[in-house]
């Protein structure tokens, strides 16, 4: 997918063609209003699986910004959860692109009572009370979950921005709304086990000078870094994953705003 961005999405009719995006301002401080709950104020411990309603409504009682995924399914149902296939959270060895909700919706996350939700029912449950940082994950070709998700996301009151690691789905926003907020995920990737071409891509953010991401969504494990703090200077740097104190007083040194999980340790 990522191949195939370099040699059909981007072309010279890309590179000359911005839609007035440049020199679009847009207001999307509330990025750093408040800490970020890595999907959502869960805890597992106390029966609150990541990206459930439950982590949800905590998050929103703490008034913290919620980070979440979301997925496409068989069915063109949009769902929130992080993973590609079933097996961490479910215990099943089933890839979600070849799943409808029905087959999946009475599924618990993790032995919970919690079950994965749609992205309509998360909006719903947080109507506007705290700002949401979507990602998009790609394991469909791109284009397909943004155009589902925007038909739900079009008739959201609430605040919100986008990201996602492949800049073809950073570019599916720039052309097609660029007046939403969007990021570029990226990592120094040194113990991901991907192809070496899709690590050089997003490692360097290559084609940024294309997809002008509005933010940058960093890995707090690759700072410091020249270059993001070169970016920094003119565009807000969020890092992930904070999950200890030490990383936090970290974070604070190169980073706008912090995705954190763990709060009551690093708090």
């Amino acid at each position: 997918m990522i191949s195939s961005f370099i040699f059909t999405k981007l072309n010279t009719s890309a590179i000359l063609n911005n839609n007035g995006d440049d020199i679009m301002k847009k207001d999307f401080d509330f990025i750093k209003q408040n800490l970020i709950a890595h999907r959502g104020l869960h805890n597992i411990k106390n029966g609150i699986p990541e990206n459930s309603m439950a982590a949800f409504k905590k998050a929103i009682e703490k008034n913290y910004l919620i980070e979440l995924d979301i997925h496409i399914l068989k069915d063109n149902s949009v769902i929130v959860f992080h993973d590609d296939n079933l097996e961490r959270m479910i215990g099943i060895k089933k890839e979600l692109k070849h799943l409808t909700y029905n087959e999946i919706k009475d599924y618990k996350l993790l032995n919970t009572n919690e079950h994965i939700p749609l992205l309509q029912d998360v909006l719903n449950l947080i109507d506007g009370k705290v700002p949401l940082i979507i990602e998009y994950k790609f394991d469909v070709l791109s284009g397909r979950l943004e155009k589902e998700s925007m038909k739900i996301l079009n008739n959201y009151n609430g605040k919100f921005v986008v990201k996602s690691f492949n800049p073809t789905s950073v570019y599916w926003f720039k052309k097609h709304y660029p007046n939403i907020p969007r990021g570029q995920l990226s990592s120094d990737f040194k113990d991901e086990k991907w192809d070496f071409r899709k690590k050089v891509i997003i490692k360097n953010m290559l084609f940024n000078f294309i997809t002008k991401p509005d933010f940058i969504s960093y890995d707090i494990n690759a700072l410091p870094n020249k270059k993001i703090e070169k970016i920094r200077l003119n565009k807000p740097v969020i890092c992930w994953t904070i999950k200890t104190k030490e990383q936090l007083k970290k974070a604070k040194k190169y980073c706008d705003n912090y995705i954190c999980e763990n709060f009551e340790k690093i708090l």
